[in-house]
């Protein structure tokens, strides 16, 4: 699971992910619980950058494949779209 999703990624999604799409905040891990999840936290200027970011990593052919590697170790992915208290 998590493990061999966090090999590919730094093989072949991070590079790319973190230029297109800027300030990774923080990549997590649970101790306890689901493990087998990650909690990727991005920081974008607003809602429209992100929205042309996520466009730019979505239309990458690098990023593309490493979707493709990745994809049967997912089992659901959610996102959720924060602002500062």
């Amino acid at each position: 699971g998590t493990r061999e999703y966090l090999r590919i990624y730094n093989e072949m999604g991070r590079e790319v992910q973190t230029r297109l799409l800027g300030h990774l905040f923080v990549l997590l891990v649970p101790e306890g619980g689901d493990v087998n999840q990650l909690l990727f936290i991005w920081a974008f200027d607003s809602y429209e950058a992100r929205t042309q970011r996520r466009a730019q990593l979505m239309s990458d052919p690098v990023f593309t494949e490493f979707r493709k590697a990745v994809r049967h170790l997912l089992v659901r992915q959610e996102s959720r779209l924060l602002s500062p208290a």
